[in-house]
């Protein structure tokens, strides 16, 4: 029986051997081995097979029981909202849109920014998220930016940091020399733990004023992020804008993509552009089903995300089992419509295990370094071991058990770099008590500043609405409209 070492073993510097796991590799070349070992040395993944033999200085880890697989990747995650975890519950778009776009979104400060994006970097690594994308669009300063900065370098994990301000119009902001400064200052050399995108949206106007940005992102060589196909609010204009502009690229994520058109979905392929779903925030919010059942039939690549803790969980156990939940809901509605049975599911667990590994990092342009337990590539993995939970035995399909029966809790050991950030279920290197004082002036902040329409905002009751034709603060377009409550209280969220 192999000895359980302490954690700071995993943090030494040695070598470190899993052994006897069942290793889901998601390499076509390796596949899934049964009682599979693998080996770190130092950043990277040195072997992977089955009876290895242990370097003589190594930490050999027992797996036996558990599952080892790639370090999961989020592309799509307002971390600062982490720090109102649960306060829109019960909203829908329309009342997040009036909660942080037309009412309070302005009240968040550099260090609500920082308090935010510490707690959900920590939770990332604790649900085995090695890699996350913080969409984070409460940047209304370069200050805010430095504060979300300092936060995801005081985590242990890898992010991407998707620059973006929801009540700032990116065409101006992203040109800004304050902006550029703060580029300079962070990201003026190469960081594989912290990299830089630009996150905004296109509205659809005529004029597109979003060009300004788009060049900004290409001068500075950054990847774009994006909110399309989002009912009532990002829709088929504004992919035929950047279309027409010559700024579809494969480098440009489209989060959600579900209120969108056949010509749309062409173009997304075709310039071999990636969506990155979060199912669990369409099937609630509204910004149309979630589609995946659409992006498979025109071979879009796919990764997954949670989109925020105002609403919903942040772990990808529950965007996997979410996902191909949606997905197969919406195969038997399409053939129950035309009178006719599904007897075989197009997507499987393994495809949605695949899209939260390796289809993050392609989405990210990482594919050659993360997403697969590959030797040479990067040491980023988890394990899914515990020994205390009945569902937990037998694994009998690995990838449905990842899928339906693992959880967070179930997470043992996650790696990030070769270096152990969490093992046996405890954090390391982590500071929690620091993200919870953080987090907890913060929401007092808030509710003080928000005063007595606290519960109104939380609870919001069905109003009487009007429609306005765009959230969006910075331009005056006029949509299709997103029904919304605007009145002189911000009862309605």
């Amino acid at each position: 029986m192999t000895s359980t070492p302490p954690p700071g073993e995993l943090s030494s510097g040695r070598p470190i051997l899993f052994r006897n796991a069942t290793v889901l590799t998601m390499d076509p070349a390796l596949g899934v081995l049964d009682g599979g070992d693998v080996l770190v040395r130092g950043q990277r993944i040195e072997h992977v097979g089955t009876g290895l033999d242990a370097p003589q200085d190594a930490v050999v880890v027992d797996a036996t029981g558990g599952i080892l697989l790639p370090g999961m990747i989020d592309t799509h995650r307002h971390m600062w909202q982490t720090a109102l975890r649960g306060f829109g519950a019960d909203w829908t778009l329309t009342q997040y849109f009036v909660f942080y776009y037309l009412n309070w979104g302005k009240i968040f400060r550099p260090e609500d920014i920082y308090a935010g994006n510490l707690t959900s970097a920590i939770e990332s690594l604790d649900a085995g998220v090695t890699t996350t994308v913080d969409w984070s669009h409460g940047l209304r300063t370069p200050e805010h930016g430095d504060a979300a900065v300092e936060a995801l370098r005081a985590v242990p994990g890898r992010f991407v940091l998707a620059y973006g301000n929801l009540l700032g119009a990116p065409w101006e902001w992203a040109n800004a020399p304050e902006f550029r400064a703060f580029v300079d200052r962070h990201f003026s050399s190469p960081d594989d733990r912290l990299r830089l995108q630009l996150a905004f949206d296109v509205t659809g106007e005529a004029t597109f004023p979003e060009k300004g940005a788009f060049e900004a992102a290409r001068e500075l060589n950054l990847p774009v992020t994006t909110h399309a196909g989002v009912w009532g609010a990002t829709g088929d204009d504004s992919i035929r804008l950047m279309w027409e502009h010559g700024f579809m690229t494969s480098d440009v994520t489209y989060v959600h993509a579900c209120s969108l058109s056949e010509d749309s979905y062409q173009r997304i392929a075709a310039t071999g552009g990636s969506v990155s779903l979060a199912t669990e925030s369409e099937q609630s919010a509204g910004q149309g089903y979630p589609p995946s059942w659409r992006l498979r039939r025109y071979g879009i690549p796919v990764s997954i995300s949670m989109d925020t803790s105002v609403w919903w969980s942040a772990d990808l156990f529950s965007a996997m089992r979410a996902t191909l939940s949606a997905d197969r809901s919406r195969e038997h509605l399409e053939a129950q419509a035309q009178q006719e049975t599904v007897v075989h599911n197009s997507l499987r667990a393994e495809h949605v295990v695949e899209w939260a590994t390796m289809g993050g990092a392609r989405a990210l342009g990482l594919d050659t370094e993360l997403g697969s337990l590959t030797p040479g590539k990067k040491a980023d993995l988890v394990l899914i071991k515990n020994d205390r939970s009945p569902a937990m035995f037998p694994i009998v399909n690995p990838y449905g058990h990842v899928v339906y029966q693992a959880g967070r809790g179930d997470v043992h050991t996650v790696l990030v770099d070769g270096r152990a950030v969490k093992y046996r279920h405890e954090l390391i290197g982590c500071d929690l008590a620091k993200a919870r004082t953080a987090v907890t002036a913060t929401v007092e902040y808030a509710r003080g500043r928000i005063g007595d329409d606290w519960q109104g905002c939380m609870s919001p009751e069905i109003p009487e609405t009007e429609v306005i034709a765009n959230p969006y603060t910075y331009t005056d377009y006029q949509g299709a409209g997103v029904a919304v409550h605007r009145g002189d209280q911000p009862q309605a969220g």
